[in-house]
This record gives structure tokens, C-alpha cells and sequence, in this order.
């Protein structure tokens, strides 16, 4: 389902989100738990990904980023008369 686009290899700490930034490199954020706010993200490594219109991108098990094509699913509109 899911293509690797770069091999990074992030060693995941506990308590921290990570994410593709807008400009397409790998940053992490300490999740809010509770009362505790959250932390600002701090870029991990750079990749410089160009995204495509329709597809997920995200971190894998292995550390790296992959992406998957985005499932848009829901129930039909009905049409306004």
C-alpha cells in the first residue's frame, strides 16, 4: 500500500509527534498531555519532499517516510432541487 519515499532512519523518542513539515523535512513536537501544553517542533532530519496532491505522507515503523494514496470514501450528496 505505502511507498518509501526517503530512507531516514529516526529512532522514535516517547511523548513526541512526528510529522512532515510544510517545507516537506521531518520535525518532532512533544505531545500535550493533559494539563501539560505541547512543545514547539523541532526539525529531525532534512528531506526536502516534494508532495503530490492525493497522497499521505507520514513516518513508518522503520523510521523512514513513506506514502499512501489518500482514500477519499463518505456517503453521495444529495442534489439541492
Amino acid at each position: 500500500m505505502a511507498t518509501k519515499v526517503v530512507k531516514c532512519k529516526i529512532k522514535r523518542k516517547k511523548g513526541y509527534l512526528y510529522f512532515i513539515d510544510k517545507k516537506g523535512d521531518v520535525s518532532m513536537a512533544k505531545m500535550a498531555r493533559g494539563k501539560q501544553k505541547g512543545g514547539k517542533p523541532q526539525k529531525v532530519c532534512k528531506c526536502g519532499i516534494k508532495k503530490k496532491e492525493g497522497y499521505l505522507y507520514f513516518v513508518d515503523k522503520q523510521g523512514d517516510v513513506s506514502m499512501a494514496k489518500m482514500v477519499r470514501g463518505g456517503r453521495k450528496k444529495k442534489k439541492r432541487r
